[in-house]
C-alpha cells in the first residue's frame, strides 16, 4: 500500500489547480465513453441505469483515475506534448479499457468485445483531442506576436530547427525553401516546403521579418550565392552554426546567429596548408603576445589544433588574459587534449622579462600580435602608440635574439604600405626592426605578415557597423569612394601561422584577397541583411542611412 502512495506522490503533478481541472475534464470524458459504449456497442445496455450499471461506473473511474495518474498524464506539459506523451495516452487507454473489461466480467455487465473497442476509440479520441485542442490554443494565443520567419533549408538541420523554435513563442514559422525540387509542393509537420522563386511572395503575403539559413554543410559558395539572392529583400538574413561547429560540439541547431563574417568576403576564404601550420607548432614550445586580443585569441585556437608542446599566453591586460586562458583550457577539455598553458601578464616593452621568459620556457616559436591598432586612437596618443608597436616590437625581438628563439612572427597591416597615419607609420618601422635584425647574423628567423582589414577583429569597421544598426542608425563611412582590402580572422590567424614556415628571414607575406570591396558597399549590404532598407533604395520598410563623415586629415 504504501509503494502505491508512493507512486501517486510521485507521478501526480505539483499544480492542483492543473492537476483537478484536468482530471475532472478526464471523467467527464470517461462517463461520455462508458456511455457511448453502451449506446454504439450493444443494444441491451442502450438505456444504463440500474444499479450494477452505476456501480460498475463508478468503479470504472476509480480505476481510470488511478490508471492516468500512475501513467504520468498529468505531468506533461501540454505545450510541449510530443511522441512519447502520446504513447503514455495509448498505454492509459488501453489498461483503462482492460480495467474496463475487469469490471464486466466482475460486476455481470458482459460487455461485447466490440463496446470495448468503442469505448478505447471515444476514450483516447477524447482525452487526445482536448489535450491537443489545448496545445493548438496556446500556440495561437502565443504566437498572435511572434516573428514570422521562413526556414531555408528542408533537411535535418531545418526539420530539427523547426522543432526546436516551436517549443517557444518567438518565432512562427511560416514555411521551408529548398533548392531540391522532389521536395516542393510537399508538407512538413505542416510547413509547406517551396522554391526559391516563392520567398518575395511569402515575404510580402505573410509579412516575414526574418530568413533563417539551416543549411549548415553547404559550400561557402552555396551560402553566399543563396545571402546575395536574399539582400535586396526586406528581411534580416540569419543562420544555425555550420557543420563543423555543430560536430565538435561547439553550437547546436537552435543557436540561431548572425551571417558568418565569411560570407561577407565577397569571395571564397583562401584554403590553409596544415602542413605548413603545423611545421612551426607541433611539439614546440609556442608563444604568443597580445594573445587576449582578436587577433591574438585567435591564433591561439587555430594553434592548439596542431598540437603544440606547450603554449605560453603574454598580455598586459588582466581580465583579457583570463577570459583566453579559460577559453583555451575549456578547448582543451573538450577535444582530449593534453598539454601545459602557461598565462603570462606582462608588457612586450619589458625586453629582460621577455628574454627571462623566452630562456625559462625554451621558447621556440614567437607570433608577435601585440599591437595598437586603431587608427583614431594612436593618432590621438602618439607617444604610446609609437612606444608599444615600435618599441615593443624591438623588445620582443632583440630578446628572442638574445635568447636563441627558432622564429619570430610579426603581425603588421597593410597600412605601413606608404603610411599615411601615425600607427601605419609605427607598424612600418617595426617591420624595418625585424629586416634590420635578419641582417645581422642570428639563431632567429624574423618574417612580417601584412593584414588587409581582418573582419571582426576589435579594429575592424564590422562590430562598429553592428552596432549602429542595432541603434537604428546612421551608419558612418568617411567617403563613398573609399575601398580596402578585407580578410576573414580566421584566414589572418591561418597566414600567420604559415608565414613562419614559409618565411626565409625578413620576408613580407601578404595574403592574395582578391579585389578590394567599397566600404559602402559592406555597410548597405550589412544594413540589407539586417532586415532594413538603404535610403536609396526607395523601399517603404524601416531604412537606416549611410552618412558620410569625411575622410580622416
Amino acid at each position: 500500500m504504501s509503494a502505491v502512495v508512493w507512486l501517486l506522490v510521485r507521478r501526480s503533478p505539483p499544480p492542483p489547480f492543473h492537476f483537478s481541472g484536468w482530471l475532472l475534464l478526464d471523467l467527464m470524458i470517461v462517463v461520455g465513453a462508458l456511455y457511448g459504449a453502451a449506446i454504439i456497442g450493444t443494444d441491451a445496455l442502450a438505456r444504463p441505469a440500474n444499479e450494477m450499471w452505476l456501480l460498475g461506473a463508478s468503479v470504472q473511474l476509480i480505476a481510470t483515475s488511478l490508471i492516468f495518474i500512475l501513467q504520468g498524464l498529468y505531468r506533461s506539459v501540454i505545450r510541449y506534448m510530443g511522441q512519447q506523451a502520446v504513447w503514455d495516452l495509448v498505454k492509459a487507454v488501453s489498461y483503462s479499457t482492460l480495467a474496463l473489461a475487469s469490471v464486466s466480467m466482475v460486476t455481470s455487465l458482459s460487455l461485447p468485445g466490440t463496446a470495448l473497442l468503442v469505448y478505447w476509440l471515444l476514450l483516447f479520441v477524447g482525452i487526445g483531442g482536448v489535450r491537443l485542442t489545448s496545445r493548438a490554443w496556446h500556440q495561437i494565443s502565443t504566437r498572435a506576436d511572434a516573428r514570422r520567419v521562413i526556414i531555408y533549408g528542408a533537411g535535418e538541420s531545418g526539420r530539427q530547427l523547426l522543432n526546436a523554435l516551436n517549443h517557444g513563442s518567438d518565432y512562427r514559422v511560416v514555411a521551408f525553401i529548398d533548392d531540391n525540387p522532389d521536395l516542393h509542393e510537399t508538407v512538413i509537420n505542416g510547413r509547406p516546403v517551396l522554391g526559391a522563386g516563392d520567398v518575395p511572395s511569402l515575404v510580402e503575403e505573410h509579412v516575414v521579418g526574418q530568413v533563417l539559413l539551416a543549411i549548415p554543410s553547404a559550400s561557402q559558395e552555396r551560402r553566399r550565392a543563396i545571402i546575395n539572392s536574399l539582400v535586396g529583400l526586406p528581411v534580416r538574413v540569419r543562420t544555425i552554426p555550420k557543420i563543423s561547429e555543430l560536430i565538435s560540439g561547439n553550437a547546436i541547431v537552435n543557436q540561431i546567429q548572425d551571417v558568418d563574417l565569411d560570407d561577407l568576403l565577397g569571395r571564397e576564404p583562401v584554403p590553409p596548408h596544415p602542413e605548413l601550420i603545423g611545421r612551426c607548432i607541433t611539439d614546440k614550445v609556442v608563444m604568443v603576445t597580445g594573445a587576449g586580443g582578436s587577433i591574438g585569441s585567435e591564433l591561439c585556437r587555430q594553434i592548439l589544433t596542431s598540437a603544440p608542446k606547450e603554449l605560453i599566453l603574454l598580455d598586459i591586460s588582466e581580465f583579457a588574459l583570463y577570459s583566453v586562458d579559460r577559453e583555451m583550457k575549456s578547448l582543451c577539455h573538450r577535444h582530449g587534449l593534453h598539454f601545459p598553458i602557461i598565462t603570462l601578464l606582462g608588457s612586450v616593452r619589458d625586453e629582460q622579462r621577455l628574454e627571462s621568459i623566452f630562456k625559462t620556457f625554451s621558447v621556440d616559436t614567437v607570433y608577435h600580435a601585440a599591437a595598437y591598432k586603431h587608427v583614431p586612437m594612436v593618432e590621438y596618443n602618439v607617444s604610446e602608440g609609437v612606444a608599444n608597436n615600435v618599441h615593443g616590437t624591438w623588445s620582443a625581438a632583440w630578446a628572442a635574439h638574445r635568447a636563441g628563439v627558432g622564429t619570430f612572427v610579426l603581425v603588421s597591416t597593410d597600412k605601413a604600405v606608404r603610411p599615411t597615419n601615425v600607427m601605419g607609420a609605427s607598424k612600418r618601422f617595426a617591420e624595418l626592426i625585424l629586416q634590420g635584425l635578419s641582417q645581422i647574423e642570428t639563431p632567429t628567423r624574423f618574417c612580417i605578415v601584412r593584414f588587409g582589414n581582418v573582419l571582426g577583429s576589435s579594429g575592424s569597421v564590422v562590430p562598429l557597423f553592428r552596432e549602429q544598426i542595432s541603434s537604428g542608425g546612421p551608419v558612418t563611412v568617411t567617403h563613398p569612394e573609399v575601398s580596402r582590402y578585407f580578410m576573414s580572422i580566421r584566414e589572418a590567424a591561418q597566414l600567420v601561422l604559415q608565414s613562419g614556415a614559409l618565411g626565409t628571414g625578413g620576408d613580407v607575406l601578404v595574403l592574395d584577397m582578391g579585389e578590394p570591396v567599397r566600404i559602402v558597399e559592406l555597410a548597405e549590404r550589412m544594413i540589407r541583411l539586417s532586415g532594413y532598407d538603404v535610403e536609396r533604395d526607395n523601399m517603404f520598410g524601416e531604412q537606416i542611412d549611410v552618412e558620410y563623415i569625411g575622410l580622416r586629415p
